[in-house]
């Protein structure tokens, strides 16, 4: 029996290391070997070169499996696939693990060498940082990410005085580049001071900046960097909240590191029973792990290519000089994995985790790519930020139909909060749906980015079936998924987004802003969020309709200005609230000219309604009828100003609504109303994220 097995073991073994499309790594490996099952290659890189050669012999008859068996495989630079790496629909290339085996492409370095500095503190050197090669922001000891020195160890300080200007004075987006402090929050004398970061929160925005000069006398910080606001707390004239980093004198709490940047001697205070002698230390290294780079200019893309069931873990990044990170939803950080030119390839449950940057970026030319069940967890930015030629660019630039379902992203914006969970750009045609996303410092989805209502590309993307919650708190000015500009054909529907905070305005569940047009929300369920579940800055013939609002702590649903057209079609929602305002802000109307089409014979018409409410359902279990308020009206002047003349104040009978179950029981008076219920259990990815057995 037993040579029957090894003989069956050995003709499998034959048959695997014959077949001409299978090649094969390991970290044992060796690139001087044939690739093959029993003499594996040792890099990525030497198993795309083989197989281009392999291309190079004659088209592909068959697909290209590269097999990657267990292990870490550490990467000094990102892996390059260009167009001549491209499989066919009927031969794709897929870089794979082996079967159950355990893949990390790791592009961070194990630092050793650790000596004991004093009875707290220890110590190493490294000498490519001593020589100006080397900087990293993030330490990981034993598979967690540990905090750089930092002054105060929890919370914030606070901006004394601001005098480069405020909302007030100057208006709120003035570049600025110092601020005054209390005496001894910022001191002249700390070590390496030009090394030292503070880190300011303020608005929509985490300003990072370097250190130029302190001066004790006028208590007054200047920065290497500008930032792009006023260092307030947001719109008010009170100072803004900063943290400073990379301080030697904050290494006062275990799990802080400090970096000195000129001598190159790493620093560390161990967390209670960590053994420095034996702790797996990494910094990142790599600035990235893959590029997908194709030539749209030439038609020539990137295609075909799958990777599936492998984990990417550290990259480093440092914003260069001058750059503040001031771009909004922190546009401007790098990718692990970037797309340029690619077409019709995946990445299928993947694993990206403590990354110093985003995880996904998908650039110029990137159309019919699919991002299916993988998991990005603890990242300093944001999950996939999707971009493309704008209006104005050649059209095989554009950005269009891909698909980002099925994703559990989690812990992101640890180091830049501003970043974004998914941000849709100038791109078009995009699938966002069965996504799981929480714990990040902002905004979970968003779409657009042309402000007002100026002509844009992003158009017909569909946001729906996606779990998003727990975010914000750090900064302003966010929601739980945020339009902007003009977007024909955008559907949002079937979302579930709860708990959104915000430091002080903006924790809105959808967020329609500036110059949202005629995008569709429907069969989205929203509740307990800072602010408004639905809110509107200034939008045109955006329709909401059967969606359930509900238990916002401040308001309930929200519009800011008031223009001379038809912001919103609000029907057949169910507004559901205990605290705060039903209709804030600016619910009134005022009278603008409508102008038919120039072969109408009426050719204009003055009109006063600039948005319709009709066939919803409200209700506040605290206040009687006659208790609510709609905007400054009454029920009763509400109505008489043409608004929710169908509509019923009733308690809609969730089954629990404090316990976030929104189904409505059969005797729903909602249902009278025409509401269609939906089911937001779906609302989630429908496969196991991350990497799977295969």
């Amino acid at each position: 029996m037993k040579l029957t097995l090894a003989l069956c073991a050995s003709a499998l073994a034959t048959a695997v290391t014959l077949h001409a499309s299978d090649f094969f790594v390991a970290p044992t490996g060796s690139d001087v070997n044939p690739g093959m099952a029993d003499r594996p290659f040792a890099t990525l890189e030497r198993a795309r070169d083989a197989v281009r050669q392999l291309k190079q012999a004659g088209p592909l008859k068959e697909p290209v499996n590269v097999k990657m068996q267990g292990g870490t495989y550490r990467l000094t630079r990102e892996v390059v696939f260009g167009p001549e790496d491209s499989g066919t629909a009927a031969c794709p290339i897929t870089y794979m693990a082996a079967g159950t085996e355990h893949v990390v492409l790791d592009g961070g370095r194990r630092i050793t060498g650790w000596k004991q500095h004093d009875a707290k503190l220890w110590v190493t050197d490294l000498l490519e940082v001593a020589h100006g090669q080397w900087r990293f922001r993030q330490l990981y000891v034993n598979g967690h990410q540990r905090t750089r020195a930092r002054i105060p160890n929890e919370g914030f300080l606070r901006v004394a005085a601001c005098p480069e200007g405020t909302p007030k004075t100057t208006g709120y987006h003035k570049a600025c580049q110092s601020f005054q402090f209390k005496p001894g929050d910022i001191r002249p004398d700390w070590i390496n001071l030009s090394d030292v970061e503070v880190i300011v929160y303020h608005f929509r925005t985490d300003s990072h900046l370097p250190i130029q000069s302190v001066n004790v006398e006028s208590n007054l910080v200047t920065f290497a960097n500008k930032a792009s606001k006023v260092f307030t707390d947001d719109f008010s004239e009170d100072g803004a909240r900063y943290i400073v980093e990379n301080v030697f004198e904050g290494l006062d709490a275990p799990g802080e590191w400090y970096l000195n940047r000129r001598t190159g001697q790493l620093y560390y205070y161990p967390m209670p029973g960590e053994d420095m002698t034996k702790a797996e230390v990494v910094a990142p290294f790599a600035p990235a792990h893959l590029r997908l780079e194709g030539m749209p200019a030439e038609r020539r893309y990137v295609e075909h290519l799958l990777f599936r069931n492998l984990s990417f873990v550290h990259t480093r990044f440092e914003l260069p000089p001058g750059n503040s990170n001031g771009q909004q939803g922190s546009a401007g950080v790098p990718a692990a994995i970037t797309l340029r030119g690619a077409r019709r390839s995946a990445f299928e449950q993947c694993r990206l985790s403590s990354l110093g940057t985003f995880a996904f970026e998908l650039m110029a030319g990137c159309s019919e790519n699919r991002f299916v069940g993988n998991e990005i967890a603890n990242i300093a930015a944001g999950g996939f930020r999707v971009n493309g030629g704008t209006e104005r660019s050649p059209v095989w630039e554009r950005t269009r139909n891909n698909q980002i379902t099925d994703n559990w992203l989690r812990h992101y914006g640890l180091d830049y909060p501003s970043a974004v969970g998914v941000l849709l750009m100038n791109t078009e045609g995009n699938t966002v749906a069965y996504n799981h996303i929480h714990n990040g410092g902002y905004t979970g989805i968003s779409i657009g980015w042309v402000w007002g209502y100026q002509r844009s590309v992003s158009q017909n993307n569909r946001i729906e079936y996606n779990h998003i919650h727990h975010i914000g708190g750090v900064l302003s000015d966010m929601g739980g998924i945020y339009t902007l500009g003009v977007s024909p054909g955008t559907v949002i529907r079937y979302n579930h987004i709860h708990d959104v905070d915000a430091n002080h305005y903006g924790g809105w569940g959808i967020y329609q802003d500036e110059g949202s047009t005629h995008l569709l929300v429907e069969n989205n369920l929203v509740h307990h969020t800072k602010f408004a579940p639905h809110n509107i800055h200034f939008a045109k013939e955006v329709t909401v309709r059967n969606n359930i609002f509900a238990l916002g702590k401040l308001e309930q649903v929200s519009r800011t200005r008031n223009e001379p057209h038809k912001s919103v079609f609000f029907e057949n929602n169910i507004v559901y609230w205990r605290e705060g305002e039903l209709f804030s802000k600016n619910w009134e109307d005022v009278p603008y000219t409508f102008h038919f089409h120039p072969k109408d014979a009426r050719g204009t018409a003055t009109v006063t309604n600039t948005f319709d409410c009709d066939w919803n359902l409200y209700f506040n279990p605290e206040l009687k009828l006659d208790q609510a308020k709609f905007g400054t009206n009454t029920w009763a002047e509400w109505q008489g100003r043409g608004k929710d003349v169908h509509s019923r104040y009733a308690d809609p009978l969730f089954v629990a609504p404090e316990e976030g179950d929104f189904r409505l029981k059969p005797e729903s008076p909602a249902f009278a109303l025409g509401f269609q219920p939906f089911d937001v259990n779906q609302a989630d990815p429908r496969i196991k994220t991350g990497p799977q057995p295969y």
